[in-house]
């Protein structure tokens, strides 16, 4: 077994800590707003996997003896794994598929940070939450826009063939 130059000193590092503490704040903050979403994937399972994407890559940048890019390879198998996990199918719908992208997409965050591009993952991160707060923020203008009302108060009618959304 060969160990990387180094050993215990480069563990306790003041730059592997960084990129640690890192992973697990922008897995945290993405994780925050899955998890006041009530999605499976919420801040412990979204900080987990960008701190293990982390640590892999940090272990494929230190390890000598083997195939670097081989971890990381595998390191994405698995994830496709664990993603495939929260995809549910029940009665002709299928749910989990957002959840199981941020998974995908926090595994390249956390893999960027333990090769040390720690711009470009606060940059991914942010654009996650962008679009996972965007894209809803765009859904519920949509569906105002849909009835007509633009946050007004609308009046029913019995027919709905004969609803008018706009104030008479």
């Amino acid at each position: 077994m060969n160990l990387h130059i180094g050993g215990m000193a480069d563990f306790l590092a003041a730059d592997l800590w960084l990129r640690m503490g890192m992973a697990v704040v922008c897995g945290s903050i993405v994780g925050f707003d899955r998890q006041m979403r009530g999605k499976p994937a919420g801040i412990r399972t979204c900080s987990l996997i960008t701190l293990g994407t982390c640590v892999f890559a940090l272990l494929g940048e230190t390890y000598t003896d083997g195939d670097r890019l081989r971890i990381l390879g595998q390191t994405i198998t698995g994830i496709g794994f664990l993603g495939a996990g929260v995809i549910m199918s029940r009665e002709g719908l299928v749910t989990g598929v957002t959840s199981a992208a941020v998974i995908w997409v926090l595994a390249g965050v956390g893999t960027a940070i333990g090769l040390g591009f720690l711009g470009a993952a606060l940059a991914v991160t942010s654009m996650v939450l962008l679009v996972l707060l965007g894209v809803e923020w765009l859904e519920v203008s949509f569906q105002k826009l849909r009835r007509g009302g633009h946050g007004r108060h609308t009046r029913q009618t019995l027919c709905p063939e004969d609803h008018d959304d706009r104030r008479e």
